[in-house]
């Protein structure tokens, strides 16, 4: 798989590859991303002076990743790599740092966009706290931190245009912190009883310490066996014993457990929310500011209603 796909990675890097890693072409700064998210927020900083290429497309598991030979010439040519971390690439052992090694990537140029953002965990099944949750970008406040953390990488790539980074950064950052006082202000009109946000995946948990909301979830880790009955009847007992006025499921994943909590709950699904990507060009959710702005309008509309 991964490691033996790999093995083909030195070959491949070698046709084309300068010593900047920049495409001489057009003189932009060449810059991978690892997920949609991060590729939009580069692109809206970066403008006309970068190029940014994405590996993980809409509609795959950023959390196991196999990559391409395309993306292997990328990782090797690049100026610079933007990964989330919060171990949404799998953490040092994951497949995005065995790219970066195979390729040899000067470390500097590789950039974690969650830095100094502090992590929540999540509750694996013997009750301990196991696994970081990654889903940090769901929160509008550590949406602020990436950009932040993108703008300051940019500049350090590519100095010569630090005051269009910054002017890019500037304006983006205004329209984040516009985003986060909507947040305040929708989640401030839902009744307090009813500050009950239901999900399949526990991928809001950032989100709901910051803004105060009550979290439901059938399962908190992703595995291959997401949605067990046992999951399932601890769900169904947390919606019937919080009044929760509607259900929300993410828009990439299963949703039939959700049904059957509905099924037994007859509380309706009423929402979709995405999680950890944005949505297909011309939909709804298809740049991260658009993102941010339809998940609450989805929560405010379902649980102030």
């Amino acid at each position: 798989m991964i490691v033996v796909f790999l093995g083909t990675i030195f070959i491949l890097a070698a046709c084309g590859t300068n010593s900047s890693g920049k495409d001489n072409s057009d003189g932009k700064i060449q810059v991978v991303t690892t997920f949609t998210i991060l590729e939009d927020m580069v692109n809206e900083i970066g403008g006309d002076q970068v190029e940014v290429y994405n590996l993980v497309p809409i509609g795959t598991d950023p959390h196991e990743y196999e990559p391409l030979p395309e993306d292997i010439k990328k990782a090797s040519d690049a100026d610079a790599l933007f990964y989330n971390g919060l171990n949404l690439e799998g953490g040092k052992h994951g497949w995005f740092f065995k790219l970066t090694d195979s390729v040899e990537q000067d470390e500097n140029r590789i950039f974690k966009l969650t830095d100094g953002v502090e992590p929540m965990y999540l509750t694996g099944e013997k009750g301990k706290e196991e696994e970081i949750n990654p889903h940090a970008f769901a929160n509008p406040n550590v949406g602020i931190k990436m950009t932040e953390n993108a703008r300051d990488a940019l500049i350090k790539v590519d100095p010569e245009h630090k005051a269009e980074y910054e002017k890019n950064a500037d304006a983006y950052l205004d329209k984040l912190k516009e985003i986060d006082q909507e947040y305040q202000d929708k989640i401030a009109d839902i009744p307090e009883e009813d500050r009950v946000l239901v999900t399949s995946e526990r991928a809001f948990q950032y989100l709901a310490d910051q803004y105060g909301l009550k979290e439901g979830y059938i399962w908190a880790i992703d595995t291959e066996e997401n949605g067990t009955p046992e999951q399932i009847k601890s769900l169904i007992h947390f919606v019937k014993g919080n009044d929760v006025p509607g259900l929300f499921v993410e828009s990439n994943v299963d949703t039939r457990p959700m049904e059957t909590v509905s099924k037994e709950t007859g509380v309706e699904i009423a929402g979709t929310l995405y999680s950890d990507e944005i949505g297909k060009p011309g939909e709804e959710g298809d740049t991260y500011l658009s993102y941010l702005e339809y998940n609450i309008n989805e929560i405010h509309d379902v649980l102030a209603k």
